[in-house]
């Protein structure tokens, strides 16, 4: 703006500088009568010098001289061409003139329009047809959407400022939640509010407040159950502005005549840790997205301060109780210090005694190195305890045999180095010495040495307390793991001499040369002769089936250059006819690693083998019946093309668990009017594909039966045939099989859509806000509760709008266990993904949701059948 004032400034200057010397007229005429002055003084000068008289006859004679005529030109030209130069500079002023004029008016309006704008004064603000005026007035509507976003985010702000300046001032729960509730409800003018607290699992109500009074009406709501619940177990914030007619003034505050037309439920979470639940409730039907912006960013600062207060609390309780052992220990003190004044008398009173001792002590030194000398040297190790089981003495071939030092502060019964059995063995011989005064006893148990190897002691302990000179229980205890792994190898060959005798199995040791090394009895089933005559024989000279020996043969070969052990069927013939035997090749290796002998361990498969094929002949045969109930399923079943005949903005998302599936879709058209459901049935699989044929069929018939039923009165209808057909109306009846379903009646002519769901909700995207409304809490089918009025499922009548969508799922999208932590999906992500990008399109919806379903399973398992539904009306 600046330059252009800048150039139109320059331009008027130029202008009114070049008027300045353009001739008047009058000066025009000055000019031709000078030009004519001059020509008659050069006539007068021919005339002259022709020493002629000026007259009229003179002068026709000297222009019958060409040069006269040269001069005349040359005198007439310039005034001439002076002239119309000036002309023509007169009419390019006069259209800089009209320009300027021009570029004046429009530069006004352009001043007028920025001014317009500067003053907010939107009732003046018109385009001029210009760049510049489209320039303004875009900037214009920029610069107001941006105040319009700060003031929003200004609201915001404050908003925080007010609730963390009260949640600054409260120093206790109580005092929090009524503050706190006050102070919401007047900043984002509700009409009523509560404040609840987790305590125990439940949320319990703290405070209540409603037209500025605080209301005294407390309770405790169950997690998962209502609006209030539902907020709390999903820890996402529920907005509804669909509100029931016999919502009550316990939850939802119904207050006077008058009845909220907007419910806001605000999880209050700590680092995703639940810690109340804010519910508050609006006479205006719709919220803007900022104030529902604000109620998410104040739910973390509320419930951190909530968890902070708690610590807070429980502190204060932890410094009561430091202050009262405090005290104790004040106390406790005075008699510390008495005493350590007696202890240091007794003290002074010691010091004596041990210099009365010290010589005694230097005539006992050399005695007692002369025996730390051979107790060094000794196969065992002496240990002497006193009665409370502390060591007292233990000799220095300890360090040698158990493998400790000074240095690794073990002695004794150390739990550490004994085993847990060993230190039982230690114990209860210990308390038998500790009751038999001058009994002896011995026991045997493992211990462990520094470099980890596990040893066998064996202990003779006898109780000398009685003696003076010992005055404890001695222990006299010697390392016998060697002569323990000889009796444990001695036992191990004749238990496996005896499982190899007992064996069904058929096994043969082979030495490298091929002769038999042991057969066990096991053989005699394949070779018509006696084990122990086989023994010494080369495996070809057995008269046995030759695909046997070639087996064997090759075995070897193979293992002597390997060393590895195999597996491997061969059939073979024996006595009892033609058998299949699974044929282990063991090698067994020398001390030093060298391979000494193959064992050969042969089992008898045949029988496995007739039972593993009547297996996979049962396994067909059920699997073909499997499928051709999927392929029953999927001809009756709607696919997506069939629901976008009439809705060509739809999608479904189905995924079973099993080949047959307990969910299926169902799509009705008559009269005009579409019927579609989302119907997950009791289990999977085969018993859930059952019960979805019988839910099927019902459905079809109770429609195309009655054309004037609400969804409500639909589902009625079915769960009393599904109860009839199941016989579970009769008495004694157990079984609870039904089904779940969310279902709609869209009529496109009155544009309304009639909505009931069994346990299955219902999501509404308009214009990128999300409505939600929920089933009825109870089931298709199943046995009612005894003594319980069963309750008519709730109808929901919607006027639908063009381009709005609707989803209905069942369970098992929100229930599928996956992610980084294997949480369940929930209902929460589904409201993130139909809310994340506005304007998305249901193919768009379509791939997200296959795409975020498969990356959240990941590699778990699908939990449940998979339905999910998606139209545009």
């Amino acid at each position: 703006m600046t330059a252009l004032f800048k150039k139109r400034n320059i331009k008027e200057t130029w202008i009114k500088h070049f008027s300045l010397h353009v001739l008047h007229p009058r000066d025009r005429y000055l000019l031709l009568l000078a030009a004519m002055l001059l020509l008659f003084l050069s006539w007068s000068g021919f005339l002259s010098f022709l020493d002629r008289p000026v007259s009229f006859l003179n002068l026709l004679y000297i222009h019958g001289f060409f040069p006269v005529w040269i001069l005349d030109l040359l005198i007439m030209s310039v005034p001439l061409a002076i002239l119309a130069f000036l002309n023509k500079v007169e009419q390019k002023t006069a259209r800089a003139n009209q320009n300027m004029a021009e570029l004046n008016a429009r530069i006004s309006k352009n001043i007028d329009l920025a001014n317009a704008l500067k003053q907010n004064n939107w009732d003046n603000i018109r385009a001029l047809g210009d760049p510049l005026s489209e320039t303004l007035l875009d900037l214009g509507k920029n610069i107001r959407s941006s105040k319009k976003k700060e003031d929003e985010q200004n609201w915001i702000i404050n908003g925080k400022e007010i609730v963390s300046d009260i949640l600054r001032n409260s120093h206790n729960l109580e005092d929090l939640s009524l503050s706190t509730l006050k102070s919401i409800l007047r900043y984002m003018d509700g009409i009523q509010g509560a404040f609840y607290m987790l305590n125990n699992r439940r949320l319990e109500r703290k405070a209540m407040y409603a037209y500025g009074r605080r209301r005294f009406e407390y309770h405790e709501i169950e997690i998962g159950k209502g609006l209030i619940g539902a907020a709390a177990y999903e820890k996402a914030l529920i907005y509804r502005t669909e509100i029931p007619d016999d919502y009550c003034a316990i939850t939802s505050g119904l207050l006077g005549e008058q009845k909220p037309k907007s419910i806001l439920v605000v999880p209050l979470l700590q680092e995703e840790e639940l810690q109340g639940v804010l519910e508050i409730a609006f006479l205006h039907k719709t919220l803007p997205g900022y104030m529902i912006t604000f109620a998410n960013e104040i739910s973390s600062i509320i419930g951190q301060t909530i968890y902070n207060l708690k610590i807070t609390t429980r502190t204060e309780l932890l410094l009561v109780e430091s202050q009262q052992m405090t005290a104790t220990l004040r106390e406790n003190e005075n008699q510390l210090r008495n005493n350590a004044q007696e202890m240091i008398a007794a003290q002074e009173e010691l010091e004596r005694s041990n210099k009365m001792l010290e010589s005694q002590i230097q005539e006992v030194a050399h005695s007692r190195k002369r025996l730390e000398a051979l107790l060094t040297n000794a196969s065992e190790f002496i240990s002497i305890y006193n009665e409370h089981q502390e060591l007292v003495f233990e000799s220095p071939s300890v360090k040698r045999i158990l493998g400790y030092n000074d240095e690794d502060a073990v002695n004794g019964m150390d739990p550490d180095i004994l085993t847990p059995r060993g230190l039982k063995t230690i114990n209860s011989l210990f308390l038998y010495l500790l009751e038999t005064p001058g009994g002896e006893q011995t026991a045997q148990y493992t211990y462990l040495r520094k470099n980890g190897e596990k040893l066998f002691l064996e202990t003779k302990g006898k109780n000398l307390l009685h003696d003076p000179a010992i005055r404890g229980i001695i222990f006299n205890t010697q390392d016998i793991t060697e002569r323990k792994r000889a009796e444990k190898e001695e036992r191990m060959k004749s238990r496996m001499q005896s499982l190899s005798e007992n064996s069904p199995d058929m096994i043969i040791r082979i030495n490298l040369l091929g002769k038999l090394v042991y057969v066990n009895p096991a053989v005699a089933r394949f070779v018509n002769v006696q084990p122990q005559e086989l023994v010494k024989k080369r495996i070809n000279e057995l008269d046995i089936d030759g695909r046997f020996i070639e087996f064997v043969e090759e075995a070897l070969a193979t293992i002597k250059l390997e060393q590895q052990q195999t597996i491997t069927e061969v059939p073979m013939t024996s006595e009892e006819g033609e058998r299949i035997m699974e044929i282990k090749s063991i090698p067994e290796l020398g001390e030093e690693g060298e391979l000494e002998t193959v064992l050969f361990v042969a089992h008898d498969m045949t029988e496995f083998k007739k039972i593993e094929e009547d297996i996979k002949e049962k396994n067909k045969k059920i699997s073909d019946s499997i499928n051709y109930a999927q392929r029953i399923q999927t001809s009756i079943l709607p696919q997506t093309v069939h629901i976008q005949n009439s809705f060509p903005r739809s999608f479904i998302f189905y995924r079973p668990k099993d080949v047959v599936s307990g969910d299926f879709p169902w799509f009705f058209e008559k009269d005009g009017i579409s019927y579609i459901a989302a119907v997950d049935c009791t289990g999977h699989g085969v018993p859930g594909a059952l019960i979805s044929f019988i839910g099927y069929f019902l459905l079809n018939n109770i429609v195309n039966a009655q054309t004037d039923h609400s969804a409500a009165q639909i589902l009625d209808e079915l769960h009393r045939q599904v109860r009839s057909t199941l016989k579970q109306d009769q008495e004694g009846a157990l079984g609870r099989d039904g089904m779940d379903l969310a279902l709609c009646i869209i009529d496109k002519e009155k544009q309304t859509l009639d909505f009931s769901g069994a346990h299955r909700p219902l999501f509404l995207l308009r214009n990128g806000e999300l409505n939600e409304y929920n089933g009825s809490r109870k089931a298709i089918g199943g046995i009612p509760l005894r003594k319980k009025i069963e309750k008519d499922f709730e109808n929901h009548v919607i006027n639908y709008e063009k381009g709005d969508q609707i989803f209905i799922f069942s369970d098992g999208l929100p229930d599928q266990i996956g992610g980084p932590d294997r949480k369940k999906f929930q209902p929460r992500r589904i409201r993130e993904i139909l809310t994340g990008t506005p304007g998305t399109s249901m193919a768009q919806f379509s791939r997200q949701f296959s795409q975020e379903f498969y990356e959240w399973m990941g590699e778990e398992k699908q939990v449940d059948d998979v339905l999910l539904i998606g139209i545009e009306l």
